[in-house]
């Protein structure tokens, strides 16, 4: 049977303010530092790295109820340096792209 999971698809904006020679998407480790504090809880499972496609980045959670990941996706779009206009595609583990399913526009305040 097919598990549920969530892809968070985040805009590839790089964080304002920063140096030139900077990292300009340091809001991407806060996403993974936050996801894998959740997995260590037992709260979510990441799968795989983030990955980039086009014009946004995606992390993709599992191993808990559709509420509750896209709970957690809203989470993540409401951290301080996550670009605004991030949204949740509610797919299952089957699937072979990524972006394939229902999109969801997520909770930011």
């Amino acid at each position: 049977m097919a598990e549920t999971v969530v892809e968070i698809h985040v805009p590839l904006v790089a964080t304002p303010g920063l140096a030139a020679r900077a990292y300009q998407f340091p809001w991407i480790e806060d996403v993974e530092n936050f996801l894998a504090d959740l997995e260590d809880r037992g709260d979510v499972e990441v799968f795989d790295e983030g990955e980039e496609l086009g014009d946004v980045y995606v992390f993709a959670i599992g191993g808990a109820k559709e509420a509750a990941l896209l709970a957690t996706a809203s989470r993540v779009a409401m951290l301080d340096r996550v670009p605004r206009g991030a949204f949740a595609v509610v797919t299952d583990d089957e699937t072979d792209e990524i972006g394939q399913g229902r999109r969801v526009e997520l909770e930011t305040s």
